[in-house]
C-alpha cells in the first residue's frame, strides 16, 4: 500500500514561525514509520493465513496517508497563501509511487509467465492495464471477484487499496485548492472531511449484502472515510483539541487506543464480522486516527517509543514495496513449489519478500526520489509515458494462455460420444 513517507527533519528549518497549534507535519514522527511496519505486518500475517484480523492493516495505511498527504498540502497552502502547486505535488507522488509499480507490474508479469499456472497468468494480463490505470478495484467489483475466495487466483488483488489511494491523491488536493485559501481555511478543511467520512460511512452501511462485501470493501467511495478521517486528523482543529492534552495525557490515550486496536484485529474475522461493514471499520480508522493525532502530540511517550523502535521502523520505511511485492510472492511460492507449509514456508515468504522490497527501494524508489535529476518536470513525464508504454508491450507481447486445452476429449461431444 502507498505511504507518503513522515516529512523529514530538513523540513523543521522551513518556515519557523512560531505558532501555538502543533503542526504534526512540520516534524518527522518517528512512532508514524513504526506504525507502517505494524500495519504492513498484519497484512502479511494475515495473507499467510495466520492472523484473520491483520486485514485491517490495509485501513491503517489508508487513515495513515490521509493524515500525512494533508499535513503537507495544509502546510504549502499555509506558506503559499492558500495555493497549492498541484502539478509539482503529483509530479512528487508519481516519483514516489509509479517507479516501484512499474517494475512490481513487469517483474511479477514475467514471472508468472515464466512460472505460473495458465490461470494465474490469464488473470495477470487480464488485470495488470486496470492496475497501471489506478483503476483495479473498481476493475474487481464490475467483474464480480470476490475478494474473501477469489484472490489466490490473481497476483495483482491486493493492489485495490493502491487505486484507492491514488484517485484519493488526485481528487482529494482539489478539494483543498477549493476549501484551504483564505481565513477559515483550516476550519472548512475540517468540516469537508468530517462530512465526506460520514457520507462515506453511510455508503458502506447501505450498500452492504451479506453475501459478498467485495463492493463496499473496494469502493472508492465506501473506503473514502479512513483516508477522510485521517485527513481530518492533520487539520489545525484537530490539532487544537489535541494540543488541550497534556503530553501525559496524549501518552495515555496512545496506549489506550493501541490496546483497543489491537483487540479489535485479533476478534475481527474479515467478512464473518457483520460488524465490520456496519460500522466496525469506521470505528477502527477513527480510533487510528485519534491514535496518529495522540502520537504526533506526543511522540516521546511509552506507546511512541514502542513504535519508534528501530525494527519497526526499518520495516515501515520498506513497506510501500513489501505490500507491492508480497502477494504475487505468496502465490508463486505455493507449498507445492516449496516442499514446504505452515511457519516454514511463512519464513521463506517474509524473507523474500523483504528482500524484494529492500531491493525495491534501494534501486528503484529512492534513486527517482531523491537523485535522479531527469524525473523531475518534463523530462519525467517523458519517462514515466515511456515506461508505461514499455509496459503496454510486454503486455502485448506475452501470449494469452490456453487455459482449457486439453481439458476436454471434443471426440466425445457428440450424440454416441457416451
Amino acid at each position: 500500500m502507498p505511504l507518503p513517507p513522515t516529512p523529514s527533519p530538513a523540513h523543521r528549518r522551513a518556515r519557523a514561525a512560531p505558532s501555538p497549534v502543533p503542526r504534526p507535519s512540520r516534524r518527522h514522527i518517528a512512532p508514524l514509520d513504526g506504525l507502517r511496519g505494524v500495519a504492513v505486518l498484519g497484512v502479511l500475517f494475515f495473507h499467510a493465513g495466520h492472523f484473520d484480523g491483520g486485514f485491517l492493516g490495509v485501513d491503517l495505511f489508508l487513515v495513515l496517508s490521509g493524515f500525512l498527504i494533508t499535513g503537507l498540502l495544509l502546510k504549502e497552502a499555509r506558506a503559499r497563501d492558500g495555493r497549492i502547486d498541484l502539478l509539482a505535488f503529483w509530479g512528487r507522488r508519481a516519483r514516489r509511487l509509479l517507479p516501484a509499480l512499474a517494475v512490481v507490474l513487469a517483474g511479477t508479469l514475467l514471472l508468472v509467465w515464466a512460472l505460473g499456472p495458465p490461470n494465474l497468468l490469464r488473470y495477470a494480463l487480464d488485470d495488470g492495464p486496470w492496475v497501471a490505470a489506478n483503476l483495479a478495484n473498481w476493475h474487481f467489483v464490475a467483474d464480480r471477484v470476490g475478494y474473501w475466495d477469489s484472490a489466490g487466483t490473481r497476483v495483482f488483488s491486493h493492489l485495490w487499496s493502491i487505486a484507492v489511494e491514488e484517485q484519493f491523491y488526485v481528487v482529494w488536493p482539489l478539494v483543498l485548492c477549493l476549501t484551504a485559501r483564505g481565513r477559515g481555511g483550516g476550519r472548512r478543511v475540517a468540516a469537508v472531511a468530517a462530512a465526506g467520512a460520514a457520507a462515506s460511512l453511510v455508503l458502506m452501511v447501505v450498500l452492504t449484502t451479506p453475501a459478498d462485501t467485495t463492493r463496499v470493501y473496494e469502493g472508492t467511495d465506501t473506503r473514502a472515510f479512513s483516508l477522510l478521517l485521517g485527513a481530518l486528523a492533520a487539520t489545525e482543529p484537530a490539532a487544537r483539541l489535541v494540543s488541550r492534552l497534556g503530553e501525559r495525557a496524549a501518552g495515555r490515550w496512545s496506549l489506550a487506543l493501541a490496546a483497543g486496536i489491537g483487540a479489535y484485529w485479533i476478534t475481527a474475522d474479515g467478512q464473518n464480522s457483520p460488524s465490520v461493514f456496519r460500522g466496525g471499520l469506521f470505528l477502527h480508522a477513527l480510533a487510528a486516527a485519534l491514535l496518529i493525532a495522540c502520537l504526533a502530540r506526543a511522540p516521546r511517550t511509552p506507546a511512541g517509543r514502542f513504535l519508534a523502535a528501530a525494527p519497526l521502523r526499518r520495516l515501515g520505511t520498506v513497506s510501500y514495496s513489501l505490500y507491492l511485492w508480497h502477494w504475487p510472492v505468496y502465490l508463486l511460492l505455493s507449498e507445492e513449489r516449496l516442499g514446504l507449509e505452515g511457519a516454514p514456508r511463512t519464513a521463506v515468504l517474509l524473507a523474500v519478500s523483504v528482500a524484494l522490497a529492500v531491493l525495491s527501494k534501494v534501486l528503484v524508489e529512492d534513486p527517482v526520489r531523491f537523485r535522479a535529476r531527469w524525473a523531475k518536470g518534463r523530462t519525467g513525464a517523458v519517462a514515466l509515458v515511456a515506461a508505461f508504454a514499455a509496459l503496454a508491450a510486454l503486455w502485448t507481447a506475452v501470449p494469452q494462455p490456453r487455459t482449457g486445452e486439453g481439458s476436454v476429449d471434443v471426440t466425445r461431444l457428440g450424440p454416441g460420444g457416451g
